[in-house]
């Protein structure tokens, strides 16, 4: 857990500036070591050490130990913001580009997991001031594409209009990262069939998320006689021969 009574928050790197090779292998190091130990208990030496450089090679990269740490956060969640602008000038459907997204947000969960964790974690315990600062300075940029994303798919008529975009785009993060938490105690269900297979999930969950977003409702939804459409609207209304 970061500590909080100090914020030292500095502007987020874009999606798109990388480090030099000496600086990525320092952030590479300092995830490992977050991951495995914690904040309090990694310090910059052993970071250093790791990576193979000096210590003031390290601050010379980040200028303290918060700042790296928040880095490595935003590190995990790069992946995935990449993905999303891939989506937007693919010429793909707002449908293709949230279930496409989904896929790959569920692969990078899974595929990084220890600084997955690391992630979740510093998300469920971080103080309110600690949750303002994840969501300014780590999370705000990947966010706000899915939100916009959604927002497109209004805008087209592809999406229902009366949805809440940011409701959407909270539901497909959660969506993944309940089932990277859940997915050791979902495979003990005898009627669950998808915890050991993700892509089946993620093609699941993104039909329910999606085609319920859908607009042209069927006429039975309409008329609110779906499942029963032979029944009377009114109940005390009686069915004559």
């Amino acid at each position: 857990m970061t500590p909080t009574q100090t914020p030292d928050i500095t502007h987020p790197a874009r999606s798109e500036e990388r480090l030099s090779s000496g600086g990525q292998a320092v952030l590479d190091v300092a995830a490992g070591l977050f991951a495995e130990k914690g904040y309090d208990a990694t310090s910059m030496s052993e970071v250093a050490r790791g990576a193979g450089v000096s210590k003031a090679n390290v601050f010379h990269h980040f200028r303290s130990k918060h700042q790296l740490y928040l880095e490595v956060i935003r590190e995990a969640c790069r992946d995935s913001s990449a993905a999303l602008r891939q989506g937007r000038v693919s010429g793909s459907t707002v449908t293709e580009q949230l279930s496409a997204f989904l896929a790959h947000h569920l692969d990078t969960l899974l595929r990084r997991e220890q600084v997955s964790r690391l992630v979740v974690r510093e998300v469920m315990e971080s103080s309110p001031e600690g949750g303002k600062e994840l969501a300014e300075q780590v999370f705000f940029e990947g966010f706000s594409e899915l939100v916009a994303i959604v927002r497109e798919g209004q805008e087209s008529g592809e999406f229902r209009r009366d949805l809440d975009p940011a409701l959407l785009a909270h539901l497909i993060i959660s969506t993944n990262v309940f089932f990277f938490q859940s997915r050791n105690v979902l495979r003990h269900f005898p009627f669950v069939d998808f915890a050991d297979d993700p892509r089946r999930f993620v093609k699941m969950a993104g039909d329910l998320l999606f085609h319920g977003c859908l607009t042209a409702p069927s006429a039975e939804a309409s008329s609110g006689t779906v499942g029963h459409p032979s029944l009377p609207v009114n109940p005390q209304e009686k069915v004559h021969d």
